[in-house]
C-alpha cells in the first residue's frame, strides 16, 4: 500500500467525507445567497442577515478545514452552524405562520410573506437556509462521534 492510499484511507476513516459535504453545502448556501441578493436584486431582511452571518463564515471555515484535513472542526464549527439553525427555525416557523403574525420576522427591510421569498418552484428562502444549517449540522455531528471512536 503506497502512503497516498494510506493517508487516503485514514482521512475517510476520520471523515473526509462528512467534512466535503458540510463545506459543499456551505459554499452551495454562501453562493445562493449572493446570487439572490446581489444578481437577482433581493434585499435580504434582518433574519436573513443573521443567518448569512453565520454561514459566510462556515464556508471559510469548513474550507480551511478540508484543506488541512482538520477533522476536530466540528469545536468550532459546530456551534456556529447551530446558532444559524435556530435562526433559521425561528425564521421558517414565522414564515408559516405558526408563530403569530404580531412577531414580524422582517421589521425593516423586504417583507418575507412575498412571492420573492419563493425559489426552485415554490420553496421558502428560510426552508432552504433551515435545511442547510440541518445538514452541515449532522454531518459536524457526526465527525465529532466517528472522531471518538
Amino acid at each position: 500500500m503506497t502512503a497516498n492510499v494510506a493517508a487516503k484511507c485514514v482521512l475517510e476513516r476520520h471523515g473526509w467525507d462528512l467534512l466535503i459535504l458540510s463545506w459543499s453545502v456551505a459554499v452551495v448556501s454562501t453562493l445562493g445567497a449572493l446570487f439572490i441578493g446581489e444578481v437577482m436584486g433581493q434585499a435580504p431582511c434582518n433574519l436573513c442577515w443573521f443567518q448569512r452571518a453565520f454561514m459566510f463564515p462556515l464556508a471559510v471555515i469548513l474550507g480551511v478545514a478540508c484543506y488541512v484535513s482538520d477533522t476536530h472542526v466540528w469545536r468550532y464549527g459546530l456551534p456556529i452552524a447551530a446558532l444559524g439553525w435556530s435562526i433559521a427555525l425561528y425564521h421558517t416557523v414565522l414564515y408559516t405562520g405558526i408563530l403569530p403574525a404580531a412577531l414580524e420576522p422582517c421589521g425593516s427591510g423586504p417583507p418575507c410573506s412575498n412571492n420573492a421569498m419563493l425559489v426552485f418552484g415554490g420553496v421558502p428562502i428560510p426552508l432552504l437556509s433551515l435545511a442547510a444549517f440541518t445538514v452541515i449540522s449532522i454531518a459536524l455531528v457526526l465527525l465529532c462521534r466517528r472522531s471518538f471512536k
